[in-house]
């Protein structure tokens, strides 16, 4: 019986027959269809053991495996799969590089509008001849804190969707600093001209704050439009006091004006929607609706006259007829203390407001701008400051940091936007860190160099300034470089590290200055110097890692 059974008389092999195959080639292997269904997931795979993972996800269990393929477990299918098919890396979707593109001229458009008040003074100059500089000073550093944290928490509530709240946190911020900065403008006494000028300043601030947040910068620059005119005319002739007051609060009004249309046309929240669009009447009929009407509860203690017949939430003590449940309202009954059921109140279900940040979170960015904001004091009033109102006032300088941060801001994005790339190309972390490296050092020295040109143009334009030395310049590229890397940090999010130097660095400077230490020059060139080589090296640590890269 061990021959085949259709062997007919006569006929005998010592062979097996030849059984047919498929298109006359050998049996094909099973692992081929399977390294073909999977091959996207194979050829990306960094190591086996992840293939085998996709595998016993799929349902494929070792029995399975020895059956089907003939391997003992996924393990080593695994590996043979890994070993079979070439890597080929899937790119990854070229939307992450996008998140930090940013337009050329729009941020070139908010340089323009950060540095154009600083016009106010040219024509303003009448008004505050004689005053004294600690109002100004004291106001501004007020605004810059304060507008700062501002921005940070409406930015916040900006990033998580609720512009409603980005726009509650502005109407009540924004107030509250020109308050705060009119307030300690005004604490010097006899100097009521420039207390009205650093009042004024303040509340130019936090109009523009209002408007930068919401994007409006082309309505700002139109806000700006009189004050820019005159402050130029003002440049060629000699124009009344009544004329330069009056374009000053022309451009102050517009400002003003154009922020709370801003925030009336801002899109609230469902439960905070404005209605009839945002309008003027339709405000005015939001806050007549909110004020307090006889028999109109809303909320807080009850007076005591109306004890008796208040409403209560707790579940009276005993089983009341026809309660509902231990929430329902009750009607307090005055005589003897008994309780009748109120009309059951369904709860309204209202859309769930998304955790919004912590008042603390904003509060480094503050002191970020109190310390940077101190440092560009430093470097345009430093010699009047520590000699006298006789001293030179680098007023260019200031003027060139001002219009540098709208190149900085984009550049800032364009490090962000190639560093992701950067980090696609590289296969290993010190290849990475060396293209971190090397497209910081590209962004940096383009925004120095843009800082140069800038402060060469301003200097020759601007009427009697004072010479662009090389500690003046040296000192003005280092201001710059600690700028950069500042905002380049806090950008990363490592906001208290940058604060915290710039805030030593000021607090250095001063306590130099005031102790006299040396020149102005000297020791402006040294702590820039400083602060420069300090933040640089936090940001090589800090940007070397490529988890801080993450979109």
């Amino acid at each position: 019986m061990s021959g085949p059974l259709w062997q007919g008389p006569g006929q005998h092999t010592d062979t097996l027959p030849l059984l047919p195959r498929r298109n006359g080639s050998h049996a094909a292997d099973p692992l081929d269809d399977l390294a073909e269904r999977f091959e996207e997931v194979i050829a990306g795979a960094v190591h086996p053991d992840e293939i085998a993972a996709v595998l016993e996800s799929d349902g494929m269990t070792d029995d399975h495996i020895r059956l089907t393929y003939g391997r003992p477990d996924s393990f080593a299918i695994a590996e043979e799969l890994y070993d079979r098919v070439p890597r080929s890396f899937p790119e990854p979707p070229r939307e992450a590089a996008g998140v930090w593109h940013a337009g050329l001229l729009g941020c070139l458009l908010r340089g323009l509008v950060f540095a154009l008040p600083g016009l106010a003074y040219v024509l303003g100059a009448p008004l505050l001849r004689g005053a004294s500089l600690a109002p100004l000073l004291a106001g501004a550093l007020t605004g810059w804190v304060w507008n700062q944290a501002l921005s940070h928490r409406a930015y916040s509530w900006l990033g998580l969707g609720d512009r409603g709240a980005a726009a509650r946190s502005l109407m009540l911020g924004a107030p509250a600093g020109a308050l705060l900065g009119a307030a300690v403008a005004t604490a010097s006494p006899g100097q009521w001209q420039a207390a009205a000028f650093a009042a004024a300043q303040a509340l130019y601030l936090s109009a523009a704050t209002v408007l930068l947040v919401l994007g409006r910068e082309r309505a700002l620059l139109c806000a700006l439009l009189p004050m820019t005119a005159g402050a130029v005319w003002a440049m060629r002739a000699d124009l009344p006091v009544a004329l330069r007051t009056a374009l000053l609060l022309c451009s102050l009004a517009a400002a003003v004006g154009l922020a709370a249309v801003a925030l009336a046309r801002t899109p609230r929240t469902p439960g905070t929607a404005v209605p009839g669009g945002g309008g003027p009447r339709a405000w005015a009929g939001l806050l007549w609706s909110r004020l307090p009407r006889p028999g109109v509860r809303r909320g807080g203690p009850v007076p005591w006259w109306r004890l008796p017949f208040a409403r209560a939430t707790a579940r009276p003590a005993g089983p009341v007829a026809g309660n509902t449940g231990p929430g329902a309202d009750v009607l307090l009954m005055p005589g003897a203390g008994t309780a009748l059921p109120a009309p059951v109140r369904r709860p309204v279900e209202r859309p769930a407001r998304p955790v919004g940040p912590r008042l603390g979170a904003s509060v480094p960015y503050g002191l970020f701008g109190l310390g940077t904001g101190v440092l560009v004091l430093y470097t345009a009033l430093g010699d009047v400051l520590a000699e006298g109102p006789g001293a030179v006032v680098a007023a260019p300088s200031a003027v060139a940091l001002t219009l540098s941060m709208g190149p900085a801001e984009w550049l800032l994005h364009r490090f962000r936007g190639r560093a992701v790339a950067g980090l696609r190309a590289s296969t290993t972390a010190p290849a990475f860190r060396r293209r971190a490296a090397a497209v910081l050092a590209e962004c940096l020295a383009a925004f120095l160099a843009v800082l140069f040109a800038l402060a060469l143009v301003v200097t020759l334009l601007w009427p009697d300034a004072p010479a662009l030395s090389g500690a003046r310049l040296s000192t003005l590229l280092l201001i710059g470089t600690v700028l950069w890397t500042g905002l380049l940090m806090q950008s990363f999010g490592a906001v208290v590290a940058a604060a915290a130097v710039c805030c030593a660095a000021a607090a250095a400077q001063t306590v130099a200055l005031l102790a006299g230490l040396g020149s102005p020059q000297v020791v402006g060139l040294a702590v820039a110097g400083g602060t420069a080589a300090l933040l640089a090296g936090l940001v090589c640590v800090l940007l070397g890692r490529a988890t801080a890269h993450r979109v």
